[in-house]
């Protein structure tokens, strides 16, 4: 019994484990791909630049901002692939690159 218990325990510990880098290697292609796609109006930190959203007359939200971080992955993707209000589309994020876009912005927690 204690040696199903352990194997147990460790598939489980492996499983997590993996799913924590898959996750990470994620992140790190959504930053990648987020520099190149969206640090222009974003900032590089998530911040928006004003002086665009002053030009364009609109709010733009930080995306650290907790209404921001409280979206769900499929909401943000949605924004990068078919944009909102005066966003546009980002046509170059498609796929797994808007999964990774939007997993990284879920990193920028405040």
């Amino acid at each position: 019994m204690k040696k199903i218990s352990g194997i147990l325990i460790c598939t489980v510990l492996g499983v997590v484990f993996s799913v924590a880098m898959a996750l990470a290697q994620d992140v790190k292609k959504g930053e990648a791909v987020y520099k190149k796609a969206c640090k222009g109006c974003h900032g590089a930190d998530g911040t928006p630049k004003a002086s665009l959203a002053k030009t364009l007359k609109i709010d733009m939200k930080d995306l650290k901002d907790p209404a921001v971080q409280a979206m769900s992955d499929a909401d943000i993707k949605k924004w990068v692939t078919d944009g909102q209000g005066k966003m546009k589309a980002v046509k170059s994020v498609k796929g797994s690159a808007a999964d990774d876009v939007a997993a990284y912005v879920k990193s920028m927690k405040k």
